[in-house]
């Protein structure tokens, strides 16, 4: 059902996806010179955040279900590579990036939570299928 603690997490993570856009480490992705390393973090985590919100409502198919976190958090990962990236590129982690550290911290916490509920879910279909051998 929908309040499965998976779904915390797919909500969590979609969340955390979302405020991403509103932290520096967005706007000096924006604001690089070769606008595809912008483009390719903000589409990465645009489709990982509607296939988290879509595979909220994919409890009834938890193969289903666990297939679509599975290609969110590989978005997720791509989304990350882009956010270390632009990262490295201002000049590494020191005292003045904080901030844009922060925003890749967030797409990492996204990432944790997308595992997260996959090992929900996973558990899920192992009860489900217990059961089924009781029977």
């Amino acid at each position: 059902m929908i309040q499965r603690l998976q779904t915390v997490f797919l909500a969590l993570a979609s969340i955390l996806n979302l405020s991403v856009y509103f932290t520096p480490i967005y706007e000096k992705a924006m604001n690089d010179p070769q606008l595809w390393i912008g483009i390719g973090l903000a589409s990465s985590l645009l489709v990982a955040l509607i296939i988290n919100v879509f595979s909220i409502f994919l409890y009834n198919n938890r193969k289903n279900q666990i297939a679509w976190v599975k290609r969110a958090a590989l978005l997720q990962v791509i989304g990350l590579g882009f956010c270390v990236g632009v990262l490295f590129s201002l000049g590494g982690i020191g005292t003045y990036l904080w901030d844009e550290a922060l925003g890749t911290g967030l797409v990492i916490a996204g990432l944790l939570f997308q595992i997260l509920a996959l090992r929900f879910i996973k558990k899920d279909e192992e009860l489900v299928r217990s059961m089924d051998r009781i029977r």
